[in-house]
């Protein structure tokens, strides 16, 4: 069965499970597939590549432009904080096959990032700045919160430049920050920027004190006070680095509507790297469908005692605000 049940009615979301058990199996890693070769489940297969003007990211667009539309904007902070725009290409070739931007922290084939230790925040109760076991081994991260901006920036004169294949053809006003790990942490940093529309946090969350692990200004859990639109955090359970954060930001945040969900058997790495980005994925799809493009049939997935992820016994669900 295709992911695109996620669109479907609740009735039918919640016979998804084995459908999306079936779109989770594992595949090989797409790094070695060329960057031009269109991929996604979505209707506008995507493709990868670097632009000259904006050298340390990675840009993923329907490799039709013209037959996608005005595409929204997606800015993109790794896990790490790794200076590798093709590290989630899976997942966010799936999101762009959609009729989307995404721009990715990072250059293409920059392997040696991928090996830095994971900055991931830990559990409530531990040490808030630094893991425990871990101290003085952290190097500092390798990108920084301010490139989720220059991101954008970059999206919106090319969006305005006559001679870009994106003249005109980027929906500005449509915009969301989004990161896995440390690069959610830069995803919330970004989303102090009035220009972003909404906010998901992928296996990330705040640590309990004082952190500088995005690169940018320190965070703390006052930070979340300067969200001003609706916010998702999705992860793993118990056993995920993030689980507890997550609960906790979900938890301090009562000024903008958020939702928190949790998959049962999933880990800190989510479901990333499967054919496609996996559950993760659709997840994320539809919350932009919703938030981005206005699909009250993609909100179905999110919203009320009998949403889709609701009735998926896969998932743990809760929110707040969220209508």
């Amino acid at each position: 069965m295709n992911r695109k049940i996620l669109f479907a009615s609740v009735a039918a979301l919640a016979l998804s499970v084995g459908a999306w058990a079936l779109a989770a199996a594992p595949t090989m890693p797409p790094q070695d597939v060329p960057a031009a070769t269109p991929m996604g489940s979505g209707p506008y297969r995507a493709i990868m590549q670097m632009e000259p003007d904006l050298p340390m990211h990675t840009v993923y667009h329907p490799a039709d432009l013209a037959a996608a539309g005005r595409l929204p904007v997606v800015v993109w902070g790794n896990g790490a904080c790794a200076n590798a725009g093709d590290r989630f290409r899976w997942f966010l070739s799936d999101i762009a096959s959609y009729g989307y931007l995404v721009i990715a922290v990072g250059p293409i084939g920059n392997k040696s990032s991928w090996s830095a230790p994971p900055m991931a925040p830990i559990p409530a109760g531990a040490s808030p700045a630094i893991p425990p076991g871990r101290a003085g081994q952290l190097p500092p991260p390798l990108t920084h919160s301010i490139q989720l901006l220059e991101a954008l920036a970059w999206a919106m004169t090319a969006n305005e430049r006559q001679g870009s294949p994106f003249y005109h053809r980027l929906d500005v006003g449509a915009v969301a920050a989004m990161g896995q790990s440390c690069g959610g942490a830069q995803a919330l940093e970004a989303s102090t920027d009035p220009r972003v529309r909404t906010t998901i946090l992928w296996n990330s969350g705040l640590f309990p004190g004082v952190t500088t692990m995005a690169g940018g200004e320190p965070l703390t859990k006052a930070s979340l006070q300067k969200l001003h639109g609706p916010v998702a955090y999705i992860s793993g359970d118990d056993e995920d680095l993030a689980f507890a954060n997550a609960n906790d930001d979900f938890e301090q945040i009562n000024h903008v509507p958020v939702f928190r969900a949790f998959a049962r058997g999933v880990l800190h790495e989510g479901t990333y790297q499967q054919r496609n980005g996996g559950e993760f994925a659709g997840i994320a799809v539809a919350w932009l469908n919703w938030q981005l493009k206005g699909d009250r049939r993609a909100a179905h997935l999110f919203v009320g005692t009998e949403c889709g992820l609701c009735v998926n016994p896969h998932w743990v669900v809760h929110s707040k605000n969220l209508k």
